[in-house]
């Protein structure tokens, strides 16, 4: 049988630990965009042009407590969750430091 008993206990259990893995390091993620955007000045979103702060502290926070919570059920939750704060790290972050520090 190899490296899989007759159960697929093994395969189980590495999908489960992976699943877990990705679920935490999402989940940091989030928190830190989460955080990051909370002590950022709200006339910063206003002068990008983007969403306002509200809304972003509304989508990244209430996305992450949906994929927190339905986490069990391997919702989509965790997928939109992730990606809001990608997007706010990743695009909107940098945007936010070159402004407050004068370079935009």
């Amino acid at each position: 049988m190899g490296l899989m008993n007759s159960s697929g206990l093994w395969v189980d259990g590495i999908t489960g630990t992976i699943a877990l893995v990705i679920f935490l390091v999402s989940l940091v993620l989030e928190v830190w965009a989460f955080i990051h955007c909370a002590i950022q000045r709200s006339d910063a979103f206003t002068a990008l042009g983007t969403l306002s702060k509200g809304i972003w502290l509304l989508l990244i926070g209430g996305m992450m407590l949906l994929s927190y919570f339905f986490f069990i059920l391997n919702s989509l939750f965790g997928l939109i969750a992730l990606i809001a704060a990608l997007v706010y790290l990743l695009d909107l972050r940098p945007r936010i430091k070159d402004l407050l520090n004068g370079n935009h």
